[in-house]
Order: C-alpha cells, then structure tokens, then sequence
C-alpha cells in the first residue's frame, strides 16, 4: 500500500516523524571514520556507545601493526647502512653533501640518510681525438692528428676540483701539442721523431693538468698522421721517398762493408801468420845449416879426407838416389853397360801379371855400347 493512500497511516519517508529512520548524517558518518582509525592505532574511541571489548580489541590490533612497521624501518635502515664498491670503482663519500672521504672496494657502512656514496669507475679508459693545424720551428706548416687515452685517477677531484674535466684535458692537450711543435722542424714531426713528440705532449699536458687537479691520468698519446699541407705534399712526398731510397742504400753499402771487412781482415791475419811462419822456417833452417856446417867444419880438422870422400858419397847417393839408370863402367873392354831399371821395374810389375799366360817369355837385358875410348872412360871414372 502506497505511503499517501487512505489507511496507510501517513508513512512519508521524508518525514523523521514515520516508525522507520532516514538516511545517517554525513557528520556522523565521518566521527564514526575517525573513532576507527583511531582505533587502529591504538588511541580512543570517539563513540560513548563503544563497548569495553570492542577497545581492547582495537587496541591489540595497534599494537601489532605498529611492531610491523616498526620491524619494516629497522630493516630498511639496516640495507641503506651498507653498500659495496665495484674492483673498478671507487666510492666517494658525502655527508650532508660535503665531501668525507674516498672508499676502495668491498663491503662499507654508512649512515642512513646521512651519507651519500657516489661511485666512480676509474679503470675505464677514454679516448680523446684531436687534430690542429700549427706552424712548426722552421715556419713550415704541419696537421697533426692525435689519439689521446686517459682515464680517472683521482675521484675526488674529478667530481669537486674541476667543474668540466674533459674540456681541460682537451686545452691542455692543444696548449702541449702547439708548444712542442713549435719547438720542432717539420722533418723531424712527419718521419724522424713522432715518438718523442708525442711523449712530450703527453709530459707537458700531464704536468698541467695536476696542476689544474682535474683527477685525470693521460695513459698514451699517439700521432696518427702529421703531413704537410696539400699545395707541397707531393714535394714532400717525394722528399721522403729520396730519402728512403738513402737510407736502403746506405743499409746495403752497410752491409757490404759488414761481409768484405771481416774477410779482408781474416786474409790479412792469414798472409801475417804464413810470413811469421815462413820467417820462422827460414831462420830454423839457415840456424840448423849453420850448425851442421860449423860440427861438419869440426870433423873435416879432424880427418880430413875421410870427411871429403863422406861428402862424395853422401852428394852422389843423393844425386843418384832420383835416376831410374845404372851405368857400369868396365876397365877392360870398348863399351859401357847400364842397366834399365826403369824397364826391369816395369817389366817386373808386369811380370807378375803375365806370368801366368802361356806365351809369357822373360825379357833380355841388353847391353849398350859406347864409342868412347877408353882413357876417356877412365878419366871419367877418376
């Protein structure tokens, strides 16, 4: 039955006067809100209508909710007291943004919310490319190209010392490379002496930027290329291949001196040690014929022809002792006999081959004849 109709004892919802209650006011909606959450955390019930068991409750939940918390902020201070540094790294240390120290690797402790680790790579290793047009000592003009290397070496005044380190490294490097060049000939920076001059630039713009303590170390400084400019770089060109061409020449002349002068130096120690030798033979010898001559001089005082008819036959066997004939000289009779040995020689040699042979025949001696008379073969034999 409808609220309006007759008999239906005048229910309007709208009106607080009905049996049934109306909508809650939001005031009370929102003190209701607050006696809860004041609960939770442990403080009082707004309602006087709460009951004894419903604030025990409350309160025992509060409790319990602020041990967690509690637990979940020591655990969170206890991971923002520790932090560890890389073997690459290194940890600067600022307390209340000042600089406190600097940390080596590992495990370190710092204070929450106090401290600030900023950590710093210094093995890595940059590379800085340059490349400037500059005039050199024998006003000529050179482009140079370098290569630089660096990397950190001290944190601390990486970060605080030098607002732009990279741009400082970049200055010093130009400052350096101006100042050596210009205190070099152009011969000496495109092919006799890059090396030097880049360990220079490396020496100089080192020492400026320690002073500028910038935290950086320059590991290596390499020249790529250094050429004169395009309008004489042919003439340059061909100025360094010349001078190659000298250089090879002068390493085979080298060379050769290398392989002739030991040579000619062993000839000459060898036509030194046969003169020392030979001078050594002929001084033996002319002593030792001297000696023999003097006791040979001593036996002939003594007995003297007995030492000549020794020197006859000593000079005679000599002289014969090199002859392949035997002449004999027979007293009676009108001819001389000699006799062949060379053939008998021969002949025996060839005997005791043929020997054997059926048709082997001995061979006959044959005496020669000479028309000499003989007085004259008697004088010869006198």
């Amino acid at each position: 039955m409808a609220w309006n109709e007759p008999g239906g004892n005048n229910r309007d919802p709208w009106n607080g006067k009905g049996n049934d209650q109306g909508p809650p006011d939001l005031d009370e909606v929102v003190k209701k809100l607050q006696d809860k959450l004041g609960g939770l955390f442990g403080g009082k019930s707004g309602g006087s209508g709460s009951s004894g068991g419903n604030r025990q409750g409350s309160s025992g939940s509060g409790k319990g909710l602020g041990t967690i918390i509690g637990l979940v902020i020591v655990v969170i201070l206890g991971f923002q007291s520790f932090y560890t540094v890389n073997p690459a790294e290194r940890g600067v240390v600022l307390r209340f943004g000042e600089f406190v120290h600097v940390t080596e690797p590992g495990p370190h402790l710092l204070i929450p919310f106090v401290d600030r680790v900023i950590k710093v790579d210094v093995d890595q290793i940059s590379r800085l490319p340059h490349r400037a047009e500059m005039l050199t000592a024998d006003e000529n003009m050179v482009d140079v190209s370098l290569n630089v290397q660096y990397r950190i070496q001290d944190p601390s005044d990486f970060l605080f010392q030098d607002s732009a380190p990279e741009k400082t490294i970049k200055d010093t490097i130009e400052s350096a490379l101006r100042e050596v060049v210009g205190k070099s000939k152009l011969d000496e920076i495109i092919t006799q002496n890059r090396s030097g001059i880049a360990d220079s630039v490396r020496t100089i713009a080192q020492g400026m930027i320690n002073d500028y303590r910038s935290g950086l170390v320059i590991t290596s400084v390499n020249i790529q290329a250094a050429n004169p400019p395009e309008a004489v770089k042919e003439a340059f060109d061909d100025a360094n291949r010349a001078r190659e061409d000298r250089i090879r020449e002068e390493n085979k002349a080298q060379a050769y001196a290398n392989d002739i002068v030991p040579r000619a130096r062993g000839a000459a120690a060898t036509q030194v040690a046969n003169a020392k030798g030979y001078k050594a033979k002929v001084i033996a010898e002319a002593e030792g014929e001297s000696s023999r001559f003097l006791a040979l001089l001593k036996e002939y005082q003594k007995a003297p022809e007995v030492t000549r008819q020794r020197l006859y036959l000593e000079t005679m066997q000599e002289v014969l002792g090199n002859t392949n004939k035997v002449i004999l000289d027979v007293e009676s009779g009108n001819n001389l006999t000699y006799l062949p040995l060379d053939k008998i020689m021969q002949s025996g040699a060839q005997s005791t081959v043929d020997r054997r042979s059926p048709s082997y025949q001995p061979q006959k001696i044959v005496p020669a004849y000479d028309d000499t008379t003989s007085t004259d073969r008697s004088r010869r034999s006198r």
